[in-house]
């Protein structure tokens, strides 16, 4: 079971919560709601592509419709109330987001370069 109340770290910091273990599996998650642009379809399909060109199965990635009422567990455990693209570690989050949607489109290599700098510190 991972540890999903621990800390809330940015794609610019890393940090480890006290008295938490880490969880060997690495996930990302990409909640959206029902409306959805072109911008954030593209956040999620760089991230997905990237996550699995780099690391295959070893990363998880999970897109979660936020309107949906299955999402809204998980969503309350990560602390996450809007769009966001998150990579969790045991009590690692690292958020994505807005490297997401200012790469996604405009520049996918880099956006791919930023994510595997974050995933390879996992």
């Amino acid at each position: 079971m991972l540890m999903l109340s621990g800390l809330y770290v940015s794609a610019q910091t890393t940090g480890k919560a006290t008295n938490k273990s880490d969880s060997g599996s690495i996930e990302a998650y990409y909640f959206h709601n029902a409306s959805r642009c072109v911008t954030c379809k593209a956040v999620e399909s760089e991230a997905k592509g990237n996550l699995e060109s780099l690391y295959g199965k070893k990363v998880t990635f999970k897109a979660l419709n936020l309107e949906e009422d299955a999402t809204k567990p998980i969503a309350e455990k990560l602390e996450i109330s809007g769009q966001t693209l998150l990579i969790v570690k045991g009590n690692k989050k690292i958020n994505l987001t807005n490297e997401g949607f200012m790469y996604a489109r405009t520049n996918p290599a880099k956006f791919k370069q930023i994510i595997k700098e974050k995933v390879d510190q996992l």
